[in-house]
């Protein structure tokens, strides 16, 4: 009886175990790597190391499609030319400039999720395949695309963990991960954020822009003593000042850390990605506290569709309405296209398809009601100040309405 007993407890120890090790990674960027050299190496991504999860928003720069845009440019004049307007001593009053300015390419960003397959093209250029099928292709990225990217690392299945350059890789094929095998990195980080004005913030957290995995490592120093502390044992972090941080582990030890970038103004930004809305960057002198817990659930690659086209109601201040396509700020008319603003020194990007309506409050700012019914008052971009390029309907019966930032008043996205 005794041997039985011994045995069950063995045997349950093992299960226990084996439970243990398993991690979810159905939230984690995962793929193949085709290199140049025709090799080929199949695992969890960390991309420039910032992104890791299919939620995180992979930056770069896109050239117009120049079809699209001189049709609109002629539709915009079209329009002006018929507002009233009045010509005192050669000089126009109350009505708009038939002049156009556009530039030839616009910042743009994706959440890794929509992409199916990216193949790199040069040295600073790559296509984006996306789930719809669609096309599109980055350059110039800050350091995601192109060689300044910083690494992309993955931990190949037999292999572990390998480094590219950019000018090793000739293609990434995504995928859902098919293994919950821990990674080397260790859990994304996932926490609640809070700002000195008490605003509230919960996703998946990059610290530093730079730190995302329980084993990436804080630093700073302590009494004249050097510091590195693994992100995993670490409770909480609070803004102490200008130049440190009070540091709080799960064994319940504090500390105060100065000396590094990590725990002062010198922090690059702590930036949550947060699946119902898109991310948010927090500056040092506007964060308060942080955090950490477990994530309740991982977004998985399945739940991204490769984005549509932008669809909804415009109305403007006048009372119309104009319901079918919709191009935003001249340039935005996929759901996978991100919509930029500020709000207290905090930025954000926020996803088209997770916007349930915007509404003009002024020239200046625009009220970003989204998917979880959240609403966001920002400014300080071209999607949602006065410097907007104007928002182009294409109704269903094939015709484009232009409407002016000016005579804007809300729009509302259907699914």
């Amino acid at each position: 009886m005794k041997l039985v007993k011994i045995l069950l407890g063995s045997a349950t120890l093992i299960v226990a175990f084996a439970f243990a090790v398993q991690a979810d990674n159905s939230g984690r960027i995962y793929g193949e790597i085709e290199t140049v050299d025709g090799e080929t190496f199949e695992g969890l991504i960390r991309w420039d190391k910032n992104e890791g999860s299919w939620v995180d928003i992979l930056d770069g720069t896109r050239d117009r499609d120049d079809r699209d845009t001189d049709r609109r440019r002629s539709k915009r004049r079209s329009y002006r030319s018929q507002r009233s307007n009045i010509n005192l001593f050669g000089i126009n009053i109350g009505g708009s400039s038939n002049i156009y300015f556009s530039s030839s390419n616009a910042q743009s960003g994706i959440r890794f999720g929509h992409i199916s397959r990216l193949e790199v093209l040069d040295d600073d250029r790559a296509l984006l395949v996306l789930k719809s099928g669609n096309e599109v292709e980055f350059y110039n990225g800050s350091t995601d695309i192109g060689s300044s990217i910083r690494e992309i690392v993955i931990e190949d299945v037999d292999e572990g963990e390998i480094e590219f350059t950019w000018d090793d890789i000739e293609i990434i094929e995504f995928s859902e991960a098919d293994n919950d095998e821990p990674s080397s990195f260790g859990e994304r980080l996932y926490g609640t954020l809070t700002t000195r004005r008490g605003d509230e913030f919960t996703g998946f957290v990059c610290w530093d822009v730079d730190e995302l995995f329980e084993n990436d490592v804080l630093d700073g120093d302590e009494k004249r003593r050097s510091r590195k502390i693994r992100f995993g044992k670490i409770a909480s972090i609070a803004r102490y000042s200008s130049s440190g941080a009070e540091v709080v582990l799960k064994s319940g030890d504090k500390m105060l850390l100065r000396g590094s970038n990590d725990v002062d103004d010198d922090n690059r930004g702590i930036i949550i990605s947060d699946p119902a809305f898109g991310q948010i960057r927090v500056e040092w002198d506007e964060f308060d506290k942080i955090e950490f817990k477990k994530a309740p659930r991982s977004v998985p690659y399945s739940a991204f569709d490769g984005g549509k086209k932008i669809k909804g109601t415009v109305y403007t201040e006048d009372g119309d309405k104009y319901t079918g396509e919709i191009c935003w700020d001249d340039d935005e008319q996929y759901t996978w296209e991100i919509l930029d603003g500020d709000h207290r020194d905090n930025e954000y990007e926020i996803e088209f398809g997770l916007i349930k309506e915007i509404e003009k409050n002024s020239r200046r700012t625009c009220d970003i009601t989204v998917s979880d019914g959240r609403v966001f008052t920002l400014g300080g971009s071209n999607d949602v100040d006065g410097d907007n390029k104007g928002i182009i309907i294409i109704e269903d019966n094939g015709d484009d309405v232009y409407v002016d930032w000016e005579d804007f008043a809300r729009a509302v996205f259907v699914k």
